[in-house]
């Protein structure tokens, strides 16, 4: 199995970003079009991607402020990816009145690590935006996204 890693530095402060991987209304604005988050071990993660791809996992850890790690997968009939079966974790470290933002995603087969690569600086650039007090616009990604 192998892992992506991606991050990105945000003009913002932890606690902002961290309300931006555990509110659902904040996480709508960078990353899916319908979301419901319970934050606690063993809470759900749920997000319709893009308006058409479902993941679906539960929570594994939460720290306030620090770190976010929830299991992952699509919820899709036969997918090599199923629902609950990789995992993300997210580390948030303050830099002066910035954050940096460490993304891994684990467990992932081979073939799948340029896809989501890609994906995860795509959503991250979008939290950026989000946590600047832009608008990301839709979630949606294009063929090859």
């Amino acid at each position: 199995m192998a892992e992506v890693v991606c991050e990105v530095l945000i003009d913002a402060q932890p606690s902002t970003v961290f309300e931006l991987l555990t509110d659902p209304e904040l996480q709508r604005r960078w990353f899916g079009t319908e979301v419901t988050l319970d934050p606690r071990p063993g809470g759900i993660y749920k997000t319709l991607v893009a308006g058409t791809h479902p993941a679906l996992g539960e929570f594994i850890e939460v720290v306030p402020d620090e770190r976010v790690v929830f299991s992952f997968g699509w919820d899709e009939p036969d997918h090599p990816i199923p629902a609950g079966s990789t995992t993300v974790a997210i580390t948030l470290t303050p830099e002066g009145a910035k954050t940096r933002v460490r993304l891994v995603h684990s467990g992932l087969p081979e073939d799948a690590v340029s896809d989501h690569t890609q994906g995860w600086n795509h959503y991250l650039e979008r939290m950026v935006v989000v946590a600047g007090g832009g608008d990301a616009g839709p979630d949606v990604m294009g063929p090859g996204e």
